[in-house]
């Protein structure tokens, strides 16, 4: 039940990084034989991820994963064009890689403002308008959060970022990749990461639209990108290929199972006394937050876990136990946000897992409130 944090590697992806690892040893920047074939089919499976996507092949960055790819799409970005103003604007939904490197970069001397969102987590696009300046270098916004599952209006956001033409749009996608469909048209540069879509761990990929330039973060030399080098791991490259191609080819099916297993796990959740959902009607299925009001999250996390049931307090990178931002920024109260859990499903979740989960929840809250009181 935690499928936002990592997902399991689907076989046929693995069987592609192995007969990559077998057949292909050659550095594909390598002259002779080997790194030729390696090289053709790095090509391959760019321009594969290029058409799924609806880029160039040239646009593709591949990175080792979407915190990395965030990183050089911020840096990158100020490093570049750190002559055209020094005030970024996002949101306090975003993923600590994008909160992270803003923090640091305030310390720098970069303005960073926060866009206000609604009560529904959208973010409130009056605020925005008012907030892009020609002083405004980059606006950062992930297309969905991680921790509440909102889905941003991506396209009315790009539409107000692009009305000052020196701004550059980010776009956060690692939790909407292989589970909703993707549009790339007026996003600058957008990032994500295989291993949210049933791919390997390591690999992962910033599109970066062909006007815009980039200061890499490592430099080297000659790579699978002129913004990234080292050593293309190309088996990473094949499997990241077969897993996008995959989840993009069974989007629509897996979308509306995932749909009926959400409705249904909202459904019995509300049935709850002193439970309270998080996720509304701009989360998507797949993400599903509430608190349980009393219940420390770290308590309910490890007694879930001992049925072998295992969820959230908030996402896998958050770095500490405080409250909720996401929440907190919602506008929930501390007794909400400060007991908030996630649960993440998928197309392998089946009902079977909902109403064992949502039984085991039961009973480990009668549990723990038995024992709160003796």
């Amino acid at each position: 039940m935690d499928y936002s944090a990592t997902t399991p590697v689907d076989e046929e992806v693995l069987n592609s990084y192995m007969e990559c690892c077998r057949r292909y040893p050659g550095n594909p920047n390598s002259l002779h034989k080997l790194g030729v074939e390696s090289k053709r089919l790095m090509d391959s499976a760019t321009k594969q991820v290029a058409n799924l996507l609806g880029c160039k092949k040239e646009e593709v960055i591949f990175t080792s994963g979407a915190s990395e790819a965030n990183s050089l799409a911020l840096m990158g970005v100020i490093e570049f064009y750190k002559n055209r103003g020094k005030h970024i604007v996002t949101t306090k939904l975003e993923h600590s890689s994008i909160l992270e490197t803003v923090s640091y970069l305030e310390k720098r001397g970069y303005i960073i403002d926060y866009v206000p969102v609604l009560e529904n987590g959208l973010v409130d696009i009056d605020a925005l308008s008012k907030l892009i300046t020609k002083e405004t270098i980059l606006v950062s916004i992930a297309q969905v959060s991680s921790e509440v599952g909102i889905l941003q209006p991506i396209e009315k956001i790009a539409s107000i970022v692009k009305k000052n033409p020196t701004t550059i749009f980010h776009v956060d996608g690692t939790q909407a990749v292989g589970k909703i469909p993707v549009s790339l048209e007026n996003i600058d540069l957008y990032s994500f990461s295989a291993h949210k879509f049933y791919g390997m761990k390591g690999i992962g990929c910033l599109i970066k639209k062909d006007k815009i330039e980039l200061e890499p973060l490592i430099h080297g030399g000659k790579s699978q990108s002129n913004y990234r080098s080292g050593t293309p791991p190309l088996p990473l490259i094949v499997s990241l290929s077969k897993a996008l191609r995959l989840s993009i080819f069974n989007l629509g099916s897996n979308y509306e199972k995932v749909k009926k297993l959400g409705d249904l796990l909202k459904e019995e959740l509300s049935k709850m006394e002193g439970l309270v959902l998080n996720s509304c009607d701009t989360s998507i299925p797949h993400i599903v937050n509430f608190s349980i009001i009393g219940i420390k999250t770290e308590t309910m996390l490890h007694a879930l876990e001992e049925k072998e049931i295992y969820i959230s307090t908030k996402t896998a990178c958050s770095k500490d136990n405080s409250d909720s931002l996401s929440l907190i920024v919602m506008g929930r109260e501390h007794s909400i946000a400060g007991y908030s859990l996630r649960v993440s499903i998928s197309h392998l979740t089946n009902e079977e897992d909902i109403h064992n989960f949502v039984e085991n929840l039961k009973n480990c809250i009668q549990k723990l409130k038995l024992k709160s009181l003796s």
